[in-house]
């Protein structure tokens, strides 16, 4: 193919004639790894110095969730692996290849031997343009295809140095990241958004389905019931594999695996597997209704406290259980919240085979108001579900966004000088 006039082929690809072609290790003197400290036991920064491990190093940035502290004196025998603002992080073993950029305001710290540390030291490259062109997928897929080992994959600190990077003059170097750098802002200023949503919910939650807090005009007592009062539970059926792989039929022959499937985080909507009204009858199962409540009752999947609304009538097969409830008792979207509330995980038999007895889900007791408080609880809280489902649908939104402005911006092939 034919270069546009004004680019060059580069063995990262084609870039403008004036981007030059350089190794990490040519504009940056310190190109090394942290240690393993033989203590922690710190927990608080007046008492050490902050110590991050290669989970801190997240694909949404720096998590310090996971970080510790260690004293002041193996501070100073493991300097070695000190990192401060400006630095350019990368986890070299487990998942490698995320990278954070520590901000000016960071201060310094210690890392651990999975963590490589890039400090520029040539005035004509940006930091914060490194960061943003290592963040690139495909860098991140390039580290991984030279990975050594199984159990634990990893890249030597040889290969971090000797990674080649294009680079444009210092000006074009300071826009792209300004541009990339705005779109971060806004992706931070999203995430933070929809955490505090999410606990907002969380709060309402525990609130009004607890009746702790009663919506305006609603003043009826609550009462004590079993969900065997109110419902009854149903296991599913088997799925002879001949009959799988139906991508049309008159009902969703849902699996627990479809519990994963996009579109299912509240209702279950999106099936691998259909099945017409003769082929139910032949494998003989019965449909569940619309707004029965399901879960995994066998296995491990219990433990994942998956639980989800049938959005139609709908088959599941014989590891699920469905919670058929009274519509004169109960609105499901309320008593999902609740379940959602519940560990169910807690109930299960303790034999070879993790499991749920009808008899013990039966045996759950809820405290339950009213069908019409249920129903204003119920949408009150679908309200908040709708709100961060526009929030994180911005966000994705966003995050295609800045991959887009990447491909264009970081190989030249858009130029903002």
């Amino acid at each position: 193919m034919e270069l546009k006039p004004g680019y060059q082929q580069t063995e990262v690809g084609v870039i403008p004639e004036v981007w030059k072609l350089k190794s990490i290790e040519s504009f940056s003197a310190l190109v090394t790894k942290g240690t393993t400290p033989t203590t922690y036991g710190f927990k608080w920064a007046d008492e050490g110095v902050l110590f991050l491990r290669s989970e801190c190093v997240s694909d949404d940035g720096l998590d310090l969730a996971e970080s510790t502290f260690v004293s002041k004196a193996t501070h100073a025998a493991i300097i070695r692996g000190e990192v401060r603002s400006g630095d350019v992080l990368i986890t070299i073993t487990g998942n490698v290849g995320r990278v954070v950029l520590l901000t000016p305001d960071f201060g310094f710290a210690n890392t651990n031997q999975h963590i490589a540390r890039i400090r520029v030291t040539e005035a004509s490259v940006r930091g914060d343009f490194l960061y943003h062109w290592l963040s690139q997928p495909m860098v991140r897929a390039y580290y991984t295809s030279i990975t050594t080992g199984q159990a634990y994959p990893q890249i030597s600190l040889r290969q971090v140095r000797k990674t080649q990077v294009p680079l444009p003059p210092l000006l074009e170097q300071g826009a792209i990241a300004t541009a990339l750098g705005d779109v971060d802002g806004l992706l931070d200023v999203l995430k933070k958004l929809i955490t505090k949503k999410r606990d907002l919910k969380q709060a309402a939650m525990q609130q009004l389905l607890t009746g702790h807090r009663r919506l305006p005009g609603l003043k009826e007592e609550w009462e004590m019931v079993t969900a065997g009062e109110i419902g009854r539970f149903r296991g599913g059926g088997g799925f002879p594999l001949k009959y799988q792989g139906e991508a049309g039929g008159r009902y969703p022959f849902f699996k627990v695996s479809d519990m994963n499937n996009e579109g299912n985080e509240t209702f279950m909507t999106n099936a691998t597997n259909w099945v017409s009204e003769a082929i139910r009858k032949a494998i003989g199962v019965s449909p569940f209704p619309a707004g029965s409540i399901v879960f995994a009752k066998v296995g491990a999947a219990v433990f994942l406290e998956r639980k989800r609304i049938l959005a139609q009538a709908s088959c599941i097969d014989n590891n699920m259980t469905a919670f058929v409830l009274d519509p004169r008792r109960a609105d499901s979207r309320f008593i999902h919240s609740v379940f959602l509330q519940l560990t169910l995980g807690a109930l299960v038999a303790t034999t070879a085979l993790p499991s749920l007895s009808t008899k013990q889900l039966s045996a759950i007791t809820l405290s339950l108001p009213s069908l019409t408080e249920q129903l204003a609880i119920a949408a009150v809280l679908s309200h908040m579900d709708a709100e961060l489902l526009a929030l994180e649908a911005r966000l994705a939104k966003t995050r295609a966004l800045k991959q887009g402005m990447m491909q264009e911006l970081l190989t030249g092939r858009t130029r903002l000088v």
